[in-house]
């Protein structure tokens, strides 16, 4: 399965109208997971983003420096993911989220910057 972002091209960072188009049904649940962010952090701000050819294009959020979700469109679904600090990491598995998320979270390869683990939204 080819995980790379519907969008590929370096020199077009997709429109409003390309992002409706590739994720389809699936397009709601992304704008509510955005709202939601917002909702949270008012003074988030949101940027298309290009990691390297393998990759494609991405959307981070972020609230100063600190990044806080990164949404990478594919086709017809979507792929969300975040990065937990130490603190952070602790304070999720000491609460009532999901099991799933907290195995995840508990699996995922530790680097200096957290831990980050993904899901596929369909």
């Amino acid at each position: 399965m080819d995980l790379s972002s519907a969008f590929m091209d370096k020199e077009m960072p997709p429109s409003p109208e390309d992002l409706a188009a590739a994720l389809g049904a699936s397009q709601p649940l992304w704008q509510e997971i955005t709202d939601l962010v917002f909702l949270k952090y008012p003074a988030g701000k949101e940027s298309w983003y290009f990691p390297g050819k393998n990759y494609g294009w991405s959307i981070c959020i972020q609230e100063k420096r600190r990044a806080l979700i990164y949404l990478t469109p594919l086709q017809g679904y979507f792929r969300v993911a975040m990065v937990f600090g130490q603190k952070a990491t602790d304070a999720i598995l000491n609460s009532d989220v999901s099991p799933l998320i907290k195995k995840a979270l508990k699996e995922a390869q530790p680097y200096v910057e957290g831990r980050g683990i993904y899901f596929d939204i369909h």
